[in-house]
């Protein structure tokens, strides 16, 4: 399991997209998700492209490391889920297990 979490943090990092990404949940606009993804808080187009662009993204890694790690992408999605919103600072939007949004 502890390989798992660093392939995880070491897969995490925020490359070019991560402003419009961060812009965005400092707006409130979208929040991280249990499941290791993230979702629209307050949709429109813009908010939904990026959801999408980002979702794509972190699928594919989710995808790589479960190969490479022998991990079903179900069990790799939850702890990263859980890693993403333990990283959320406060103020920013969780999606809790009953699929509302609070501010943490």
């Amino acid at each position: 399991m502890r390989w798992l979490a660093f392939m995880l943090a070491a897969t995490l990092s925020w490359s070019v997209w991560a402003l419009d990404l961060q812009q965005a949940k400092q707006q409130g606009l979208i929040g991280e998700q249990q499941n290791g993804l993230v979702g629209a808080v307050q949709s429109n187009a813009q908010v939904n492209a990026i959801v999408n662009d980002i979702n794509r993204k972190r699928l594919e890694n989710y995808q790589d490391i479960a190969r490479r790690t022998g991990t079903s992408l179900t069990v790799v999605q939850s702890r990263a889920g859980q890693l993403n919103i333990e990283r959320t600072p406060n103020g920013q939007y969780v999606q809790l297990a009953d699929g509302s949004w609070r501010r943490k």
